[in-house]
């Protein structure tokens, strides 16, 4: 595979395609196209500006928004022109924003709206490098005037305005770029600590970009929707490196308000999201089928069966009968297309889930419905894939076999150890932590993990998350939380019990399935604080989590749970903005929680 830059690939999927459509955007009720010349236009513009601005090779420019055409198009123009594209949580508070500035020594800060500009004021006097901030959303900001700010349209005026004197002014910049520049600084969600930033180049991204719709083919007929967040690698695949590699159209969500409403409406042809999505769209079937009649109960239970039994074949890689593939027809024919429609899954044909582990049982069940959904497994620090299942290739458990082209290995310890072209340069201004992760040409990765027979790789856990109770024996405490999160009952789960005698764990209840579950009882309630701790809803998640014990070992079994009083928030600092639980945070903030699990036993 030849090394590449991102502006080379951008440049020539333009020539390419031209007038076709890119991206679609949906604005006061109709959708509006952007084209491929329409895209490179705006891109180049912003860079030619950035560049008469200031903007040398290298230099950093940092973005903050909700997904949207501008982000990308700021993005891409940024990385043409050489410099490097770091991007922001639009949720996190202005320290945080603050953080990845200073850490980032950001020349340039995008910014969508009043609501992201107002926490630059809140630190503008401590970033003097800092040299202009640009808005693109001006809704309440029209009378609003600051020598640092800028509007998105001036800008592009700007740098339509260089143009216009010099046609070649941003391509020469673009010749200049090589793959092994910085393209992009992606920070981590900061799970254990501050968030560290992780250096990508141009070969890394374009690498990425072929690999993953090689493996799993992405063609320029096909759809995406992008709503998770742009600044996390997960989105920054398909939104960026591969809609630049194959040509397709990336739809972009109203607002995070209306996923499921779009979702319906764009009806994608390539799925994806986090676990926790996966979730809600699991439990909105089961609360929709609890409230259907008798009769289509028993329809979808009879379909689901045999869905259930075939996709148990498949997954096992052994070959479904032949009256079972008739008996499939049927039931799909009769229940699950029409399911499929009323998800706007009716396209869909891959999804992936990624970002964290999701439990094989939720990939069973879309399996089931025949939603090819599979599960891919990286970090950002290896520009997000490692391993991935291919297409009719998925198994209970494993997260697939190596991309092509990627090498893994296990550790002494368990450690699971990458090697690919994928690997990033080092963590910026952290020379001490980059040689934590990089060692002999290999990444680190800091999961546990085997590899079977198949070649497929299996993750057992966070080495760091590892617990070890007090009588030694060694937990993986994702492994048990994966079962507990099946429950259309429970949300999430913390697994407790290092150096501990027992096992115990913190519940976040599924508020949804768990409100109609006491509406149907007569649970009375006025709070979420009553509702978790009503002795009928603490006796309903006893039998979900007695459930998942008689599928453990003894020393592995939950001995007590405690439900959680309050919703958890990325604002409070307890999930990350992929919707991962900070076990570190959470273990700390309800430690009094804990401290009474192990106290009257």
């Amino acid at each position: 595979m030849t090394l590449k830059t991102t502006p080379q690939i951008f440049k020539d999927t333009v020539q390419k395609y031209g007038d076709r459509v890119a991206m679609r955007k949906k604005e006061y009720g109709l959708w509006h196209d952007i084209s491929w010349n329409e895209y490179y236009t705006l891109a180049k513009h912003i860079g030619s500006a950035l560049i008469s601005m200031g903007l040398e090779k290298g230099d950093r420019v940092s973005i903050i928004g909700d997904n949207c055409p501008e982000w990308v198009i700021i993005d891409v123009g940024v990385q043409c022109a050489g410099g490097v594209a770091v991007g922001i949580y639009s949720t996190n508070a202005w320290p945080q924003v603050e953080y990845v500035i200073q850490n980032s020594e950001s020349k340039f800060f995008f910014v969508e709206n009043e609501e992201q500009l107002d926490k630059w004021l809140h630190f503008r006097d401590n970033i003097p490098f800092l040299k202009k901030v640009i808005v693109w959303d001006l809704e309440g900001l029209r009378h609003f005037k600051d020598p640092m700010v800028m509007t998105y349209n001036e800008i592009l005026e700007k740098g339509r305005l260089i143009v216009e004197k010099d046609s070649n002014f941003f391509e020469r910049r673009m010749a200049e770029v090589t793959p092994d520049d910085l393209s992009m600084l992606i920070y981590t969600s900061g799970t254990t600590g501050p968030p560290k930033g992780a250096m990508l180049t141009h070969s890394n991204l374009t690498w990425m970009g072929q690999a993953i719709t090689t493996d799993n083919p992405m063609y320029d007929t096909d759809e995406v929707m992008s709503f998770l967040p742009l600044c996390h690698i997960f989105e920054q695949l398909f939104s960026v490196l591969g809609h630049i590699e194959n040509g397709y159209i990336v739809n972009f969500i109203e607002s995070p308000d209306t996923v499921t409403d779009n979702m319906i409406e764009v009806s994608p042809t390539v799925g994806y999201a986090v676990p926790r999505i996966w979730e809600k769209y699991l439990s909105a079937v089961y609360i929709k089928m609890s409230d259907a009649t008798w009769f289509k109960k028993l329809v979808f239970s009879a379909a689901f069966k045999l869905g259930k039994k075939r996709a148990s074949l498949r997954m096992d890689f052994k070959k479904v009968p032949f009256y079972l593939k008739v008996l499939y027809q049927l039931a799909y024919l009769a229940v699950f297309r029409k399911l499929k429609e009323r998800l706007g899954f009716d396209r869909l044909r891959i999804a992936y889930s990624g970002a964290a582990p999701i439990s094989p049982d939720v990939l069973h069940f879309f399996q089931s419905i025949g939603v090819n959904l599979i599960e891919g497994y990286g970090q950002t620090e290896g520009t997000g894939v490692t391993c991935v299942s291919r297409a009719g290739r998925v198994k209970f458990g494993a997260v697939g076999p190596p991309l092509t082209g990627t090498e893994i290995k296990i550790a002494e310890d368990g450690e699971i150890l990458v090697k690919s072209p994928s690997v990033f340069k080092g963590y910026y201004n952290d020379p001490e932590s980059t040689a934590e992760a990089l060692k002999d040409g290999w990444l680190y990765s800091g999961d546990i993990g085997q590899i079977d027979e198949d070649g497929y790789l299996k993750i057992t856990d966070r080495k760091k998350d590892i617990i070890v109770t007090a009588g030694g024996k060694n937990i993986t405490p994702q492994y048990i939380e994966n079962k507990l999160k099946f429950s259309s009952y429970i949300n999430d789960a913390v697994i407790i019990g290092d150096k501990r005698k027992f096992i115990t764990s913190l519940i976040m209840i599924d508020e949804d399935n768990v409100v109609k579950y006491a509406q149907d009882h007569k649970v009375q309630f006025s709070t979420y604080k009553d509702l978790t701790q009503d002795p009928e809803i603490i006796k309903l998640i006893q039998g979900e989590v007695n459930k998942v014990n008689d599928t453990l070992a003894r020393v592995e079994q939950i001995k007590k749970f405690t439900i959680l009083p309050k919703k958890l928030y990325e604002e409070d600092g307890e999930v990350t903005p992929t919707m991962k639980v900070k076990r570190k945070y959470v273990n700390e903030a309800f430690g009094d929680i804990i401290d009474n699990m192990y106290k009257s036993r």
